[in-house]
């Protein structure tokens, strides 16, 4: 699928480019994608993906992955009945999945990659997605959050806002619409003759991989790796992070009411809505949370706290390098593709059938930016809010599709190509149909919500 996609892209972006007389905009814009996808992103990425594999290291190897995927088996096992209950791929995907619902996208992406590369232990085809993969992948673009920080942010920003918080709501319904369309369409799917691994796919891949099936399997067995000098809490343990507890909830009072907890505030965050403290008070104090909590409790579990780390952020380095091409592929066709005005041409071919349908037309650039880009996504939105006002229909609408989907091929680019697979089966198909249904429900919900 991403062959064709891919190829019709790049097709597409030279034959409009040069009908529109911007070859040389194409041009520009494939070689500032390629060098994005390596410098701005690849690059950047190395040290994200190594601090965060670190702590997730020390997850594992104290037995708070493993805690975690015992909590939520019956869940987990329901959605991913190819995945052993106690395979480290289930506290990897959970993991990524509570990153994504709090907002920590920087979290969540390594935090993804991982989870890829535990599943890919479980795949005897290697280059090909497997179905817990393009299940996995088809959460993700459903753009999981609880809370859309970054919309918020935007609706906020103008200061005229007199709810900028309204889309929380909205946004929360959109998203579990979207992930419920996601799995379904993609376990649908994958029982179509169409997208089964072929017969003759797996005798070549048996032949060309006969090195590779014994440690894959021998590595898909063992169920989640703790440390060897795992202990049992202490009592005094539990004492000192319930205390550690205490004073990130102190923390959190301080932020989210500094009026009562803390000194006099010296900015204007009184003025702002509880509930955007709140909002706030949460995104701040995550981070530092997970960063630290997740060490401290497993050095109360007497776990080489530092050795680990560094173990697990070795993997960041090579996961990063491992992406750039897919990266590079992805990015400078989306890129020729815009330069050449093709999201300009889609939006004029599509209006009238949209007006007919009901459809805003407005939110159309938008909508068909963002599966590409997030970053131009979020430049449409923000021009949105300053045109129609962050109160307006048409914003909060744009707020609401903009917090609950996802860059869907920059999302499979990254994840695909950190585990090398090519052939991604039904993946993009389950990915788009997440942010059809997000937006198709924005429209309605928004409507019903905030209309008249």
């Amino acid at each position: 699928m991403l062959n064709y996609i891919w190829l019709g892209l790049m097709l597409a972006a030279v034959l409009i480019g040069g009908w529109n007389g911007k070859l040389k905009d194409v041009s520009d814009a494939a070689l500032t994608m390629a060098n994005t996808a390596v410098v701005t992103i690849a690059f950047a990425l190395i040290g994200i993906m190594a601090l965060w594999l670190g702590v997730m290291r020390l997850a594992e190897r104290a037995g708070l992955v493993a805690m975690l995927a015992r909590a939520l088996r019956p869940i987990m096992r329901a959605i991913f009945p190819e995945v052993p209950a106690e395979h480290s791929a289930m506290g990897s995907m959970l993991m990524n999945i509570a990153a994504n619902m709090l907002g920590l996208g920087n979290a969540a992406t390594p935090l993804g990659l991982r989870a890829m590369k535990d599943l890919e232990t479980l795949n005897p085809h290697p280059g090909t997605a497997t179905n817990a993969m393009c299940t996995f992948l088809a959460i993700n673009t459903s753009g999981m959050q609880i809370i859309p920080v970054t919309a918020i942010a935007i609706l906020a920003a103008p200061k005229l806002s007199a709810n900028p918080t309204a889309i929380v709501g909205t946004s929360i319904i959109c998203t579990a619409c979207a992930a419920v369309a996601g799995v379904t369409m993609a376990k649908i799917l994958s029982r179509l003759p169409m997208f089964r691994v072929k017969a003759e796919g797996r005798i070549q891949n048996a032949q060309l991989n006969q090195d590779q099936v014994a440690p894959v399997a021998a590595e898909a067995k063992p169920p989640i790796k703790e440390a060897a000098t795992l202990q049992p809490m202490p009592a005094w343990g539990y004492a000192v992070f319930a205390v550690f507890g205490l004073c990130f909830g102190y923390f959190f009072l301080r932020l989210a009411f500094p009026s009562m907890f803390g000194p006099p505030p010296i900015t204007d965050e009184p003025e702002k809505n509880v509930f955007i403290r709140v909002v706030s008070a949460v995104s701040l104090l995550s981070i530092p949370f997970l960063l630290s909590a997740i060490p401290l409790f497993a050095m109360l579990r007497r776990v080489k706290v530092y050795e680990e780390f560094v173990d697990g952020a070795k993997e960041g380095f090579d996961v990063a390098i491992r992406i750039i091409p897919y990266l590079v592929a992805m990015l400078v066709a989306v890129g020729m593709f815009r330069g050449a005005g093709g999201i300009d041409i889609l939006s004029a071919a599509l209006s009238p059938m949209m007006n007919a349908l009901g459809f805003p037309t407005e939110l159309l650039p938008m909508v068909l930016v963002r599966p590409l880009s997030g970053s131009g996504s979020l430049g449409f939105f923000t021009e949105l809010v300053g045109k129609y006002g962050p109160d307006s229909l048409i914003a909060r609408t744009a707020g609401t599709i903009y917090g609950s989907t996802e860059t869907t091929f920059y999302v499979l680019a990254v994840y695909f190509g950190s585990v090398a697979v090519k052939r991604t089966r039904h993946a993009v198909i389950a990915g788009l149909t997440a942010d059809l249904v997000s937006v198709i429900m924005a429209v309605i919900v928004c409507r019903m919500m905030f209309e008249g």
